[in-house]
């Protein structure tokens, strides 16, 4: 199985001469399977260079999966080559909005309105498909099986782990640790405290001892001190789950857009000393538009 990342940057888009090394563009996960079928994890902005690839596979089938629909995560699909070109076919997983009851079609629907874009969904000529992710039902994909988890966003997010024969990958979206909203001596505590456990403990098991972690990697623990509830993690909160689930190497992501590369070099530097432990067992490294792994 062969993974490469072609958006590592998460809120918006921050090209520039400061963001040359990691890159500009916004989340975007290509994965090869051992029989090189086609899956991608989000539709942000890396999604267009991804695009520009498969110009020469086509036509081809592939399976999309968004984690949630936010901005950052979606908007580079209406420019996703593929979707203008007969004979290829698309199918776009998500989850339900527990909000409008609708799946993640209501994305695509709204997105590709002419408020927002000159060409409708319906006047696109590939062949598309959309299917809601059910936790309890891992999808198919050939030689491939990928499972949802939902984890802790504003929206509901759901995190994947794709499986194909005996290894690995699991990839967040965007998600904050899960936390008390009690305080210790507060009456509500106890009973909060034990929906927090058991959450994490969910989540635990669906990233337990995966060969590779993509993680939300967005703070750092002085930042995410006025941030708390915005839905992102941070270098330390990564690393520890990592260590915590068994995983073997850890990839931070959803890079701040304002952290420039130097920047972005120094605040994972000093989270990977200060957890020089879990580095002892853990490869840890820091996403780059480019960066391919083979599992």
């Amino acid at each position: 199985m062969k993974v490469k990342m072609w958006g590592v940057r998460g809120s918006i888009p921050s090209p520039g001469e400061h963001t040359q090394k990691y890159g500009g563009n916004t989340t975007c996960i290509e994965i090869r399977t051992d029989a090189n079928k086609l899956i991608i994890l989000d539709a942000g902005t890396g999604i267009f260079r991804l695009a520009q690839t498969l110009l020469s596979e086509m036509p081809l089938t592939t399976s999309l999966f968004i984690t949630h629909t936010h901005w950052d995560h979606i908007q580079g699909l209406p420019f996703f080559t593929p979707i203008f070109a007969p004979g290829n076919k698309v199918i776009v997983h998500g989850a339900k909005d527990i909000v409008s009851g609708q799946g993640i079609e209501q994305a695509m629907d709204m997105q590709m309105q002419y408020s927002f874009f000159p060409v409708r969904e319906a006047e696109l000529k590939a062949a598309l498909e959309y299917r809601t992710v059910n936790t309890d039902q891992p999808i198919v994909i050939e030689d491939a099986k990928v499972t949802g988890t939902i984890l802790n966003h504003p929206v509901i997010n759901m995190g994947y782990r794709v499986e194909c024969n005996g290894k690995s990958v699991f990839f967040t979206g965007d998600h904050e640790p899960y936390s008390n909203i009690y305080e210790p001596d507060d009456s509500g505590y106890k009973d909060y405290q034990r929906v927090v456990l058991e959450r994490q403990n969910q989540v635990d098991e669906a990233m337990r001892d995966v060969d590779v972690l993509i993680a939300d990697c967005s703070y750092t623990l002085e930042e995410y001190q006025s941030k708390i509830g915005w839905g992102h993690g941070t270098f330390d909160h990564s690393i520890a789950m990592a260590k915590r689930v068994g995983a073997r190497k850890l990839v931070c992501t959803h890079h701040e857009p304002t952290r420039y590369d130097s920047k972005l070099e120094q605040v994972f530097n000093a989270a990977v000393t200060r957890n020089a432990d879990a580095s002892s067992s853990l490869e840890i490294v820091l996403a780059y538009e480019g960066l391919e792994i083979e599992i």
